[in-house]
């Protein structure tokens, strides 16, 4: 049997954030096996863990349809697991080789954890055609796109909350997904957010670490900060705090185990 625990990142009680499935494996088998399970378990991530021989880890991330470059929430989701399990001391940080190279985490006294991930900075670009469709007639007031997503700032948090995609017009956008975000009315938040993610199996992604990645440099530039927080305003609401060092984008959150369980069908090879 292959143990698999359900985590829910970017929060502090079950049942919030973003559930991800984290599972430690040896050695990878096929990718068809691995995709499979994602497949099964149903989650917007499912990440697979194999350690190495220097105490690292290579860390690859699932969504029910295909492999991806980054994820946020799985990563925490991860260094929670290797933690709480005790296959880690929580005073050690944890290296993670992934698509998107090298990235850390470390554990706070305070019991969040801090993500080490690269800055991924849009540059303002013309809106897609249809784009105003594929938010359901929601009108941008910035425009910006990198090697992920599309960036998207409309008037309010209230229209970020009220958004109403049309998915199927989203996903021929050519982007991984966009992030639609405004200034929170809320003073203990800095700015909110959505995220859809049609092409990759995910209508919209509940918690984004990978998202802010672009989300916070944007909002450092308009606000004249590098120490931010931030709230996802999906049903089930995560809150990130930010923090900008250089070229690097330190992301943190919290995690909660919400179920333990084995992996009964293993892979043949």
């Amino acid at each position: 049997m292959i143990e698999i625990h359900v985590i829910d990142a970017f929060a502090d009680k079950p049942f919030r954030g973003n559930p991800a499935a984290v599972c430690l494996l040896e050695r990878y088998p096929s990718d068809q096996w691995l995709q499979q399970v994602a497949m099964e378990m149903n989650l917007s991530e499912t990440a697979f863990l194999s350690p190495q021989q220097d105490g690292s880890y290579r860390l690859r991330w699932f969504t029910p349809t295909v492999e991806v470059d980054l994820c946020g929430h799985a990563t925490l989701a991860s260094a929670h697991y290797l933690w709480e399990t005790g296959r880690v001391d929580r005073k050690q940080a944890l290296a993670f080789h992934t698509l998107s190279g090298w990235l850390t985490a470390s554990a706070g006294e305070d019991g969040w954890i801090r993500l080490d991930f690269p800055v991924e900075r849009v540059t303002e670009t013309d809106a897609p055609a249809r784009l105003s469709d594929a938010l359901g007639g929601a009108v941008p007031r910035f425009v910006g796109t990198n090697r992920l997503d599309l960036l998207v700032e409309v008037d309010s948090e209230e229209a970020v909350r009220g958004l109403k995609p049309n998915f199927a017009i989203m996903a021929e956008l050519g982007v991984r997904g966009v992030l639609v975000t405004a200034r929170s009315q809320d003073e203990r938040y800095d700015f909110a957010s959505r995220c859809f993610f049609p092409t990759e199996g995910i209508d919209e992604d509940p918690v984004t670490g990978s998202a802010h990645c672009a989300l916070a440099p944007y909002w450092r530039d308009k606000l004249g900060k590098d120490r931010l927080t931030a709230i996802q305003s999906s049903a089930r609401t995560g809150i990130l705090k930010l923090a900008l060092v250089d070229d690097r984008l330190h992301i943190h959150g919290q995690a909660v185990t919400v179920l333990k369980g084995s992996l009964l069908h293993l892979p043949t090879e």
